[in-house]
């Protein structure tokens, strides 16, 4: 617990330090704690020590924690690639998605939601650098699927999401931030009321992020320590 919270109060001081040299307010940054791997304990020590939003990857990992914190307020965020099979599980679970990025996983999303909560907080996922291995959908066909998805009810789109590929020594290490956040004031008409959001930005990167907007960093490895396998 005092461990946990000693790396909380770094990483708080960090955005807070980000906010202020981007003539940002630090309370619109909303921090993320990826707790993939992570034990239901050290998530209620984090969520003790003031944090309320946890990040998980995998639904099969994450139903046990679901069950055994049903008595803590937590907002879950799935931000791990997204399986048709377990869209109904997610849209029942979770309270934000991170990385949808085709109609069909988003149509389904909408279907499953149960009405007596709140619409599903969506954001879509985009590949800024083509990369082969990750998930997100190619800049340039944003605003077509977004389009087609904006009717859908049960739902809410809330913004844009990004893991821009690790650039090398020289190069500057915010472009990849600046590209996302011109894709979202672009998309920003089509939106609507609701889109107001940029997840971007880990352990190794979240400063630069800020100073681009972000308004959802998630970060894991400063807050937990090395990542386990």
């Amino acid at each position: 617990m005092d461990q946990i919270s000693k790396q909380l109060s770094v990483v708080t001081a960090r955005v807070r330090a980000a906010a202020a040299g981007a003539g940002r307010d630090a309370s619109d940054i909303r921090l993320i704690a990826v707790s993939k791997t992570r034990t239901a304990t050290e998530i209620r020590s984090l969520y003790k020590a003031g944090v309320h939003d946890f990040g998980e990857n995998y639904l099969q990992e994450t139903a046990p924690k679901l069950e055994v914190l049903a008595d803590l307020d937590i907002c879950w965020h799935f931000i791990g690639a997204l399986q048709s099979n377990k869209t109904r599980a997610i849209a029942n679970h979770f309270d934000w998605v991170h990385t949808v990025h085709r109609k069909k996983i988003a149509q389904r999303l909408s279907d499953a939601r149960p009405t007596e909560q709140a619409p599903l907080n969506l954001l879509i996922q985009v590949n800024l650098d083509a990369e082969p291995q990750k998930a997100g959908i190619a800049p340039e066909a944003l605003a077509e699927l977004l389009h087609a998805v904006i009717p859908l009810p049960r739902v809410r789109w809330r913004g844009l999401m990004a893991i821009p590929k690790p650039v090398g020594p020289g190069s500057d290490a915010g472009k990849p931030f600046g590209q996302l956040r011109a894709l979202f004031d672009e998309c920003r008409s089509v939106g609507g009321e609701h889109w107001d959001t940029l997840s971007m930005g880990m352990s190794a990167d979240f400063e630069i992020a800020i100073s681009h907007g972000a308004t959802l960093v998630r970060i894991g490895t400063a807050l937990f320590g090395p990542r386990r396998s």
